[in-house]
């Protein structure tokens, strides 16, 4: 399996050719365009994506151990796909709508300034989560551990307490209608 080590990959088109399948430590992605490329069983360690297009790639059983992105196009993904062990992601300006983070241990991710409309939650333990100024319209937390986790500049959520975890979590006086939502109660300031 190739290794890379440190190398900078900027402006690369890997929609007509695929992205070697090996290890990738501590490398960094420009302005690369990944959409419906395979990255399956490729390994990301310490990596870093900064305005990258990896909307509806196939990351099946692909590695992401303490990996950033930064205002990237991620539309589509399948996160519940990749491998699980040492999964360690943030994300900062992303477009995530239509992802899924399906049963995943997500503990003190940072998904800040990100745009995660329809993303599926359900199930995954994000306790202690940052999603400072995140629009989560149509985002699905369905038994979903949210404790401790920060919603007070995110937007447009709902969140039923009766079928989540919100234990410690915070949030804003503006935010309660995505938390009283379901009991038809009407906020106004």
């Amino acid at each position: 399996m190739p290794y890379f080590q440190s190398e900078t990959f900027e402006r690369e088109n890997y929609t007509s050719r695929f992205l070697d399948t090996g290890q990738y430590e501590e490398c960094v992605f420009e302005q690369c365009d990944f959409a419906e490329s395979d990255l399956s069983s490729v390994i990301f360690i310490d990596c870093r994506f900064s305005n990258c297009n990896l909307s509806l790639a196939n990351i099946h059983s692909t590695a992401f151990q303490n990996v950033q992105f930064t205002n990237c196009k991620m539309l589509g993904l399948i996160f519940a796909e990749c491998n699980d062990f040492g999964l360690s992601v943030s994300f900062d300006g992303c477009l995530l709508d239509n992802a899924s983070f399906y049963k995943l241990k997500l503990k003190k991710t940072i998904f800040h300034r990100c745009q995660l409309h329809e993303t599926d939650f359900a199930e995954a333990d994000l306790a202690e989560a940052d999603f400072r100024e995140s629009d989560l319209k149509g985002a699905i937390f369905d038994r979903t551990n949210l404790q401790k986790a920060d919603f007070r500049s995110a937007s447009q959520f709902s969140i039923n307490p009766e079928l989540n975890r919100i234990a410690k979590a915070k949030f804003s006086f503006r935010s309660l209608p995505g938390l009283l939502y379901k009991y038809g109660i009407s906020i106004e300031e």
